[in-house]
């Protein structure tokens, strides 16, 4: 409790009004009249009798607010670990309205009530204080007015502060200076500092002169004495002393924390070259113009105080002070970007504190050598929150800096291109690339016209500009933009620089986004070692190079040496930048990836869920990353065979990145064409098709007609037309796209082969096996050279190729294609995994087709039994293997297991799959051979 503290009439009254409320009690009145120490003495009592929870919330702007509450739900462990302040207070208002407990929550110095009221608990045993200047906040619950000290109070207040007699003299101070306690407080400290009596002090009082500067503010004015009072506070600890030094840091002190947050400046940022910094705190929190935080670790200027001695400094020199002062203590505090995740809390803290300096107003009116640099540190504030990922903050502040930079520097200075070019990367990380690119583009036009083609600011405008064109998957203006850029860093910066070596990276990556891997590769390879002997191999963008060219060789197949180095760069990234970092949990979904692409889903589907949950808690639900997560994990559960699971977290991805990313982003199509892959999969082509060809109309309008996706697209479409049957469509579209890969991507891309690989496929549908088994062969050949005799790809080669040798009577060179294939796929992918499967089958059914029934039968039901187990009763993989299990019983003349069989399998296959799947079809068809055939026998 606070030394000489008053109980005050109203207090019982706000103790009375909770215990009737369960809402909010909103305590009004001007600044300075006790309402924060009348909310403090009620969360004393619920402290004191074991109250469960009790909550204290600097509520002056929508950040402080947030920012208090992401610290309760830090404690709670509901917060967001990336840092957005904004998701932590809504997942700790969710959290207090589902809890029972009795407990309460202080909004302290409220001023929006409208971005107040979507924080508040709804239900839950939490009761709210609001303390508030705002009489508009009286809506919220039942208000209690707090207009200062009765006469009474203030009197006593005096005399158990001074020591001094309750006389008429202790009345008319309380009187002059309004009865207001916070005035009284600094009277209080002034008169037992100075060793005054009443009415010495009501004497100073009377001689003291107000700066002309100090006029009412409508709602926030205070008696002109008041004003008095407390600068006579700052006098007496001005004054000087037998301690000099600390005499020197009080004043500084005093200055500095004038023009920081209201909410609290921590301890650690205040700088102590001398070592007297302590002294000087103490002897403020003496005199009553600064308090320690409840925990201990922040210091805390009243706003009115603060507001008083900025007000003072009438001077251009005074106020030119005040802002240096400021940025004495802000600009060696910041930070370079590469550790803006693992010092995100200290960032966002600077940030605070740099947008409070700015609300001050003092240094739009310092001298311009003062206003250049207060920008710069918000322009360092946008970019350390982008770059922590806390979103709601980074676009706000961006925005507001930009506006700021431009209406005061004008629209050309290097401050005011600089906020344009973080703007437009804020939202660039937050996926709105419709709103990024635009700015990108304005800003590089303006850089070469102001700056010049080869200044460094330039080339990065460039560099970002052709990022962002590649990331909205606009390759044909990324890719030249890229080259560019890279040239004219080699020749302006030198190859070594960290910027040249960027550019190589990033033009890499444009590489191979174009399926451009043969010039991808050496330029990944070239850019990690130059980089690992620049920044060493502990360097975040060392670690990245490594995760890059891990993905490049992933793309060419090259599996065998992209897993390891995703495992290497995944421990890296632990260690160095620690488990729940962004480019940690990337390299976890990276690694997850290439295990599923090798068909390892065993490792591939933990790793996806543990990522999914890690993203989710750490980015947020909506984070472009986080539905990365989500797309990738259904995208394992599919090729898993778990349908039930793949289907519904694919729908609601492709909602969330149509909310979120838009209708056209890359990744909502993406989602489109897998959602439609899933939808085939299950057998369930009506839902399918309709939604490949949309896809494929988007990617063709946003893409291009050559771009990889487009042309993924465009196979798509074709396999799900031959899973319908429809092959006279089919097949026009193969042959295109073959033509188009070929062209495009070149003849031994991973995407031709498999061109090459499904129009075979397509013709030995339509009986074209004179077409089919020279190319399956061909497919074949080149498969194991570029990707390896183990590769999956290579594997289902050499299994379509012993299909179609069988579909010829060629049994003598598809059985022991299809034994070497099953005997690869055990051994590289699994015995349970569905490729494995399939090769099982297909075996069986090879050895059939030759008559060896009494080995085929064995095998089906191996297979049958395996299926059921793995991929669950319900797969179109489990009806298609007991449908064959039941064709081989018939074809041996055991109808009696047969026809069971069948009549089972044809009511499963009408209940999940419908009367017109293929299945289905296939089902009937066998069902009414086998009775006919079992009739003609008998």
């Amino acid at each position: 409790m606070p030394t000489h503290f008053i109980t005050r009439v109203e207090l019982d009254q706000l103790r009375e009004t909770l215990e009737q409320s369960q809402v909010a009690v909103v305590v009004t009145g001007m600044r300075g009249v006790g309402k924060t120490q009348l909310a403090a003495a009620v969360a004393r009592d619920e402290v004191e009798r074991g109250a469960g929870f009790v909550g204290w919330i600097n509520a002056e702007s929508l950040d402080t607010t947030r920012a208090g509450l992401a610290e309760i739900a830090e404690r709670f462990g509901v917060a967001d670990r990336e840092g957005d302040s904004a998701v932590s207070a809504q997942r700790l208002r969710d959290y207090l309205s589902g809890r029972t407990e009795v407990g309460l929550l202080v909004y302290d110095n409220a001023v929006d009530p409208d971005s107040l009221r979507p924080l508040f608990p709804v239900t839950g045993g939490v009761q709210v204080i609001v303390t508030t200047t705002d009489r508009s906040f009286t809506s919220f619950g039942k208000a209690i007015e707090l207009r200062g000290f009765t006469r009474s109070e203030a009197r006593s207040y005096l005399g158990s502060a001074t020591g001094l007699p309750d006389d008429a003299e202790a009345d008319r101070v309380a009187d002059v200076l309004g009865d207001l306690p916070l005035a009284l407080s600094s009277a209080a400290a002034t008169i037992d500092g100075r060793r005054l009596d009443y009415p010495h002090y009501l004497h100073l009082l009377s001689e003291r002169l107000l700066p002309d500067v100090l006029a009412r503010k409508t709602g926030h004015d205070y008696p002109r004495s008041v004003v008095q009072a407390i600068l006579l506070s700052i006098d007496t600890v001005e004054s000087a002393t037998e301690a000099p030094a600390v005499d020197a840091i009080v004043s500084w002190l005093l200055t500095v924390m004038a023009m920081l947050s209201p909410a609290g400046v921590t301890r650690t940022l205040l700088p102590d070259p001398h070592g007297h910094l302590d002294e000087a705190i103490e002897r403020c929190v003496t005199a009553s113009l600064l308090s320690w935080s409840t925990t201990g670790d922040s210091v805390i200027m009243h706003r009115l105080v603060a507001r008083i001695i900025r007000e003072r400094a009438q001077s251009a020199d005074a106020t030119d002070v005040l802002v240096q002062n400021a940025l004495d203590v802000i600009a060696p505090a910041q930070f370079g970007s590469e550790e803006a995740w693992a010092r995100r809390e200290q960032g966002s803290h600077l940030a605070e504190q740099i947008e409070a300096i700015w609300d001050t107003g003092l240094p739009e009116i310092a001298k311009r050598q003062l206003l250049e640099p207060v920008l710069a540190t918000r322009t360092w504030a946008v970019r350390q929150l982008t770059a922590s990922t806390d979103t709601s903050r980074s676009l706000t502040l961006a925005e507001r800096t930009h506006t700021d930079c431009r209406r005061l520097l004008g629209g050309d200075h290097p401050h005011t291109l600089a906020s344009r070019n973080n703007l437009a990367y804020a939202y660039q990380s937050a996926g709105q690339l419709d709103t990024a690119i635009p700015l990108y583009e304005a800003t590089l036009t303006d850089c070469e016209r102001v700056l010049g083609s080869d200044h460094p600011d330039t080339l990065t405008s460039r560099n970002n500009l052709a990022g962002t064109y590649e990331s909205a998957g606009q390759l044909g203006k990324a890719i030249p933009l890229l080259e560019a850029t890279l040239t004219d860093r080699q020749r302006v910066l030198g190859p070594d620089h960290p910027d040249t070596l960027t550019s190589r990276n990033n033009l890499a990556a444009a590489y191979e986004s174009a399926g451009q891997l043969d010039t991808a590769i050496p330029l990944y390879e070239a850019t990690l070692t130059d980089r690992q002997r620049v920044l060493g191999p502990d360097h975040p963008d060392t670690l990245t190079s490594r995760n890059n060219l891990a993905y490049a060789y992933q793309s060419a197949g090259q599996l065998d040496t992209a897993i390891p180095l995703y495992e290497a760069t995944l421990t890296d990234r632990q260690r160095v930048l620690g488990p729940d970092h962004p480019h940690t949990l990337t390299s976890r979904n990276n690694l997850a990836y290439a295990y599923s692409s090798a068909g390892q889903l065993g490792k591939a589907i933990p790793l996806y869920e543990a990522t999914l949950t890690d993203r989710q808690r750490v980015l947020g639900p909506d984070h472009p990353d986080t539905l990365t997560s989500r797309n990738n994990l259904a995208g394992a559960y599919r090729s898993a065979g778990q349908l039930g699971k793949a289907i519904p977290l694919l729908k609601a991805t492709l909602t969330d990145r149509q909310r979120v990313l838009g209708p056209d982003h890359p990744d909502t199509l993406s989602s489109r064409n897998n959602l439609a892959a899933a939808y085939e999969s299950a057998g369930q082509l009506g839902k399918a098709i309709p939604l490949y060809e949309a896809t494929l109309t988007d990617r063709q309008r946003v893409l291009g007609p050559d771009h990889p996706g487009t042309l993924t697209a465009r196979n798509n479409l074709a396999y799900a037309y031959e899973s319908a049957g429809q092959l006279d469509t089919a097949i026009p579209l193969y042959e295109a796209t073959l033509t188009d890969r070929q062209r495009v991507l070149g003849p031994d891309h991973p995407d031709t082969l498999s061109s090459r690989n499904n129009l075979a496929a397509a013709y030995e549908s339509a009986g074209q096996l004179g077409k089919a088994i020279p190319l399956l062969e061909a497919t074949l050949t080149d498969r194991q050279r570029v990707l390896g005799p183990d590769h999956p790809d290579t594997l289902t080669s050499r299994n379509n190729l012993a299909y179609a040798y069988s579909s010829a009577g060629q049994p003598d060179k598809a059985i022991p294609l299809y034994e070497a294939t099953l005997t690869g796929c055990e051994r590289v992918l699994g015995s349970d995994h569905p490729d494995t499967l399939i090769s099982r089958n297909n075996l069986a059914y090879a050895y059939q087709s030759a008559g060896q029934l009494d080995t085929a039968i064995p095998l089906y039901e191996a297979a049958l039994t395996d299926r059921q187990r793995v991929l669950g009763p319900d797969h179109p993989h489990t009806l298609t293997s007991r449908n064959n299990l039941a064709y081989a019983y018939s074809s041996a003349g055991q109808p009696d297991k047969a026809v069971p069989l069948l009549e089972a399998l044809l009511r499963d296959c009408q209940q999940f799959l419908g009367a017109d799947h293929p299945i289905t079809g296939g089902v009937q068809a066998n069902l009414t051979a086998t009775q006919a055939k079992s009739a003609t026998e008998h």
